[in-house]
């Protein structure tokens, strides 16, 4: 017998995916509920966008043509033309719902295995053809959208076909499992050995872990594992110089780790193909509680000392009293903290009632269920009421979009001293930006989706009735207000959601400029005809 197994079998199954907006076409909203959604948002339209048929779509003409022995991996169809123009952003949303394509590849490839990458990337550098990576297209950070505009074609090339996991090492812990995996499908070929790769971002059923690895994705775990980082072993990514493969090992101090050049260089370098990635055994031990606090401040406080503490709870979320609201979770100005526990090996109740002590010595008040010290931990329904809000939230985003509601959300990090100023100046500063757009009072709402020691990830989101016709240059005038916002408090500009093209401005100030001639060198180096994803992290002329 033996701990390490190779697997060539089983494909993950790639699901249906609307062109337009997010996720499973099915779970999009009916005029009727983005109607009532939108009566919830004073001054926004009485009728929704109507979803144009994609027969009725005018895509440009297509200008360039794979070779012979590459026909037939590539597709030139209006439809997944179509599907393949925008990522998922709100700015993306309304073009596609006006019909408005101009951005849409010339061809679509669909890779299944490694040669095509290579053979498809010494085509595209010999003849001048951009190539956007393509995982499936959740970026919302326009990621994988062309906007260079000196190419001789796009093509943008999907890795959905890639997706299966090669080979295992129980011994070790690990998988080698091709990019283009998504994340059900993923978790379906580690199921039977009784591993999971544990990493669940929201877009988990419409992402790959290519994607994840580009993006340097954020996770299930709001604290210890927060990212995607973590759980790299090893990557394997073709670039037009060659094919880079790290050693696979448990830790290194051999030079600048090749794989961290990789991670979040966002298919600027090269397409990552394959990857070793730790797994962990199956939690079947899991609790959750949540703690409602009066004050703010004080649940800021509480979660601080959480975070410190050691304790590393899987599910760390604080909502404050807008989100919490908008959630369904709690009312009357109130936040809500909720806190999850797991563990493959050993029951977590103790763990959980720790927690639960921690926050309520800060004032929280826990919920009914709660476990008390010594006592046991039960499903929590405030938990459960968040989940759901939150697995349905980008649906509720594309029904307000087609209300002309103007939604964005944000994400950061910053360091617990500057977190009370970055709270109020998003809600000042940010605030003025969307009443000076759109001649209403938003709503700004914040949560934490990750906690660390030194500080916590805060995410906010902003909804404000836009003007008809408008929306996208409101939207874009409330995310350079927000980019504007988090330099001057020192607070990055992405925890988790990437750069792309939508972020340039504020990473390019928030980046070392000798760190910045480094990173262009690699550039020259791997890409030199600049055909790979133009215009995220560098200027298109490379």
């Amino acid at each position: 017998m033996t701990d390490r197994t190779s697997l060539p079998h089983g494909t993950d199954a790639v699901p249906a995916r609307s062109w337009w907006g997010w996720g499973d076409p099915g779970q999009a909203l009916p005029d009727a509920e983005c109607a009532e959604l939108a009566a919830l948002v004073p001054g926004a339209a009485g009728t929704a966008l109507p979803v144009p048929s994609l027969a009725s779509l005018e895509l440009p003409p297509v200008r360039v043509s794979a070779p012979r022995a590459l026909a037939r991996l590539v597709s030139g169809a209006p439809a997944v033309r179509a599907g393949h123009t925008y990522g998922k952003a709100f700015r993306d949303v309304v073009r596609a719902l006006r019909g408005d394509l101009a951005a849409a590849p010339d061809l679509v490839a669909f890779p299944r295995e490694e040669r095509d990458v290579v053979d498809l990337l010494d085509w595209a550098s010999g003849a001048d053809v951009a190539v956007i990576p393509y995982g499936a297209g959740s970026s919302v950070v326009g990621g994988v959208e062309y906007r260079a505009g000196s190419h001789s074609g796009v093509l943008s090339m999907d890795l959905s076909g890639m997706g299966r996991v090669l080979e295992i090492d129980r011994a070790s812990r690990s998988a080698r499992i091709q990019a283009g995996a998504l994340g059900p499908g993923l978790e379906a070929q580690l199921r039977p050995h009784g591993l999971t790769l544990r990493h669940f971002p929201q877009s988990f059923a419409f992402s790959t872990l290519g994607g994840w690895l580009a993006t340097r994705a954020g996770g299930h775990y709001a604290t210890l594992h927060t990212h995607i980082d973590d759980l790299t072993a090893a990557l394997r990514v073709v670039t037009p110089a060659g094919v880079s493969e790290s050693l696979r090992l448990p830790g290194s101090g051999a030079g600048p780790s090749p794989d961290r050049l990789f991670l979040g260089s966002e298919g600027t370098l090269g397409i990552i193909t394959e990857a070793w990635m730790r797994l962990q055994d199956r939690p079947v031990h899991k609790a959750s509680a949540s703690v409602v606090f009066d004050r703010f401040p004080a649940a800021v406080d509480a979660v601080r000392a959480i975070a410190q503490s050691g304790l590393h709870p899987a599910n760390c979320r604080l909502l404050d009293p807008g989100e919490a609201a908008l959630s369904g979770v709690a009312g009357g100005g109130r936040s809500v903290l909720v806190l999850g526990v797991e563990s493959a090996h050993h029951p977590m109740d103790g763990r959980l009632a720790e927690l639960v002590a921690l926050a309520r010595d800060h004032g929280g008040s826990p919920t009914a269920g709660a476990p008390a010290a010594g006592g046991s931990a039960v499903g929590d329904s405030a938990a459960e009421t968040w989940r759901s809000a939150f697995l349905r939230m980008p649906y509720i985003r594309d029904g307000l979009a087609r209300m002309s509601v103007i939604s964005e959300t944000f994400e950061t990090a910053c360091t617990w001293d500057r977190f009370p100023e970055l709270y109020e100046a998003v809600h000042r500063d940010v605030g003025a930006a969307v009443r000076a757009a759109t001649g209403a009072e938003p709503i700004v709402n914040c949560r934490f989706t990750h906690v660390y020691p030194d500080g916590p990830a805060p995410y906010f989101t902003v909804i404000a009735p836009g003007r008809r016709g408008s929306e996208v240059a409101m939207w874009d005038a409330v995310k350079a207000a927000a980019m504007r916002t988090l330099g001057e408090h020192r607070a990055t500009v992405t925890h988790h959601h990437a750069v792309g093209r939508d972020h340039r401005p504020g990473y390019d100030r928030q980046r070392p400029e000798p760190f910045a001639l480094a990173l262009r060198a690699a550039k020259q180096a791997l890409d030199p005809a600049g055909i790979l994803n133009p215009g995220v992290l560098f200027d298109p002329a490379g």
